[in-house]
């Protein structure tokens, strides 16, 4: 616990959170009461890949991978997607199905050729048993049907991360 220079009755703690994010907070005191209110978020996790099919899917699990402290690259485009895996590294990614087809299996490829040891998790909106073999064969850790609650992703990003 440190003072701060603007109040010297006013001091500064850090805390850890379990998702390892530190969070600062001032205690500011207040009749008798010292209140806590968080300054600032610091410590990020991971860099994340995200290509979607669906806009609205995009920007929801890019909001929950920001809320894990994840700096996130998100794609609706499967080539713009690949141009930036060609030049940039990921410590995690999460790609769509899209259809029955699979066409973003050659994505699943490139990010683990790239380095086998990240995890890359294939959602889809329906269950093919075949795209299920062949994402678990090139080297996914999971495959699940959309929609994911909050919770559940946390659990999914924090269990393969």
């Amino acid at each position: 616990m440190e003072q701060t220079a603007q109040n010297p009755t006013c001091y500064r703690m850090a805390f850890v959170t379990p998702l390892r994010q530190i969070k600062s907070y001032q205690m500011m005191p207040s009749k008798g009461k010292q209140h806590l209110h968080p300054t600032q978020f610091s410590i990020s996790r991971g860099r994340a890949l995200l290509l979607g099919d669906d806009e609205k899917d995009v920007k929801y699990f890019t909001a929950l991978l920001e809320n894990l402290a994840y700096s996130v690259r998100a794609f609706t485009n499967y080539q713009e997607a690949e141009g930036c895996l060609e030049h940039e590294h990921f410590d995690f990614a999460i790609v769509s199905q899209g259809s029955p087809a699979f066409e973003t299996h050659h994505l699943v490829q490139l990010t683990l050729a790239r380095d086998r040891h990240t995890p890359v998790v294939v959602l889809t909106r329906c269950l093919e048993m075949n795209c299920y073999l062949e994402a678990m064969q090139l080297g996914a850790v999971d495959y699940l049907e959309k929609p994911l609650a909050p919770g559940e992703f946390e659990h999914l990003v924090t269990t393969h991360c």
